[in-house]
């Protein structure tokens, strides 16, 4: 049941006076649920509540944590139905993409239980030591990744399952060894606060430590900059605008004792189409890029907002196929009217950008709140002294680039800010001629795709979901996948500690039997 109150623990809370509710995209028509925004005192009792539960919870053993998160996943499809409901209520996406979604938050949920039960993730390091080295001797070193303290997750507004309340953030971070707070996703909070009873549920069955996880609501900025700003917050995860995750990247630089934040932001997502592969299966492409553009009403962040090419009969053969495909597709439902707002906002300036021309938009009637695809060009030249050009439309909107030669379509690639993803559609045998085009391109992605489409980001340890400034603001890390834990911890070393003190990871015998590296060679043997 949906009360509209805050977690503040494991305890529901609602001492504020402010309150909204979410919206219907749909019916377009507000939801019945009065949600209440978390105040001040609310906050810091969630923080103290979480700094609290950190010196317990970090203690907890791997086999405990996954007992934790495998009783979120059970108790997030023991929700069923309400919870599928709740969520098309709040977002206009269909049954269909909500137990998608749903899926693959479990699947997260329990890739983290089983990475946490086996342990090896700690990346434990010994160096034994060397008391007869000359001239010097060598004192024992051991190494393990700790947990950073609370960590304070953002809900995504196009994701409200996968990277949202019990997302990956929160499953990674749970993972790592700390607590969460959760500021809900104002557009979906109903979602949010369901998935949180499930959270605070699986905590109390498994017995977790009391502010172990909390969910707050909020409308504005106010309950985020006070929780990033709070000194007991080690760490922010965020997925959404780059506005948003700038901001909370400043506020949190700017504190005493700065921290880390790990925004995943805007892309375009750029895909390169070599002249032989256009010649050879145009018409295939165009229309499945078409579906690709329009996926999710374009609301992925890994929608191909950019198609690059190098002028010939081919591509404005291709740019006429796309421009076709993309109108004989039916519009869909945005997630809400102020994201609908926003693409038509960037979509009308964007289009009256005077040496773009637009080639396809959808000008039949559409229900409220559906988006008008478009599909626009520009020459290579005009692209390049046009910053501005460059910026995300969020939604089902993509921009096709002709470049003149192999030449300025790197020079392209380089005047690009930095990108979640790049794909090359080429043939096999012209890749080799393009090698500096796709060099440049994988200096400004984190993930690049041979012969596909970016929509559609496999959860698995080989994924990379970041990448340069402003895909991500570090780019060494992913936010997808069972690596993505490593955003959470920071490596530590023990000097000459004795074995009956070390944790168990460092010990002798090897309790937890772990892979380990000592003296350089990886093992699960005891020393």
């Amino acid at each position: 049941m949906i009360t509209g109150k805050n977690y503040i623990g494991f305890e529901l809370s609602a001492k504020g006076n402010l309150s909204y509710k979410t919206f219907n995209p749909q019916l377009n028509i507000e939801n019945q649920t009065t949600f209440i925004e978390a105040t001040p005192a609310e906050i810091e009792t969630a923080c103290l509540l979480a700094e609290s539960a950190f010196h317990s919870y970090k203690t907890y053993s791997g086999k405990d944590k996954a007992a934790f998160l495998n009783a979120i996943a059970d108790e997030i499809l023991a929700l069923d139905d309400e919870l599928i409901q709740t969520y098309c209520s709040e977002t206009g996406l269909p049954e269909g993409r909500a137990k998608g979604e749903r899926g693959r938050t479990i699947g997260q949920l329990r890739s983290f239980a089983e990475l946490v039960a086996e342990g090896s993730w700690v990346e434990a390091t010994i160096d034994t030591a060397q008391p007869n080295r000359e001239p010097m001797p060598k004192s024992d070193i051991r190494k393990m990744m700790v947990p950073l303290g609370p960590v304070v997750v953002f809900g995504a507004s196009n994701f409200p399952l996968a990277y949202s309340t019990a997302g990956g953030d929160t499953a990674a971070a749970l993972a790592a060894g700390c607590p969460v707070i959760v500021k809900s996703h104002p557009m979906h909070a109903g979602t949010g606060e369901l998935v949180a009873s499930a959270i605070v549920k699986a905590a109390k069955k498994t017995g977790m430590p009391k502010g172990v996880f909390s969910n707050l609501n909020s409308s504005g900025i106010e309950v985020g900059t006070q929780l990033v700003k709070d000194s007991r917050v080690k760490a922010v995860g965020f997925t959404g605008s780059i506005k948003g995750g700038r901001a909370l990247y400043d506020l949190a630089s700017q504190r005493e004792e700065p921290i880390p934040v790990f925004a995943e932001m805007g892309s375009v997502n750029p895909v390169v189409m070599l002249p032989e592969a256009l010649k050879n299966r145009g018409e295939a492409l165009a229309k499945t890029y078409a579906s690709s553009i329009t996926l999710g009403t374009g609301q992925f962040c890994t929608n191909p907002g950019l198609i690059l090419g190098i002028e010939s009969e081919a591509l404005s053969h291709f740019i006429a196929q796309l421009s076709e495909e993309i109108i004989n597709i039916e519009p869909s439902c945005m997630l809400h009217p102020n994201i609908m707002g926003a693409y038509n906002s960037k979509k009308a300036k964007a289009l009256s950008h005077s040496e773009l021309e637009i080639s396809a938009d959808y000008n039949m009637e559409v229900q409220t709140n559906y988006a008008r695809q478009a599909v626009t060009t520009v020459k290579g030249a005009s692209f390049i002294k046009n910053s501005d050009l460059h910026e995300e439309v969020f939604g089902p909107f993509s921009m096709v680039v002709q470049c003149k030669d192999a030449k300025e379509l790197e020079t392209v690639i380089t005047k690009l800010e930095g990108q979640l993803t790049g794909t090359v559609i080429a043939e096999t045998n012209e890749v080799s001629n393009y090698s500096k085009v796709i060099s440049a391109l994988q200096n400004r992605v984190g993930r690049i795709i041979y012969n596909g489409v970016p929509t559609g980001v496999e959860v698995c340890p080989s994924m990379v979901h970041g990448g340069p400034y402003p895909a991500s603001t570090d780019s060494r890390f992913t936010a997808v996948g069972i690596h993505s834990i490593k955003r959470w911890v920071r490596p530590f070393s023990y000097q000459d500690w004795p074995n009956n003190l070390l944790p168990d990871e460092l010990k002798n015998e090897n309790p937890l039997e772990i892979s380990r590296l000592l003296n350089n060679t990886q093992t699960r043997d005891a020393i």
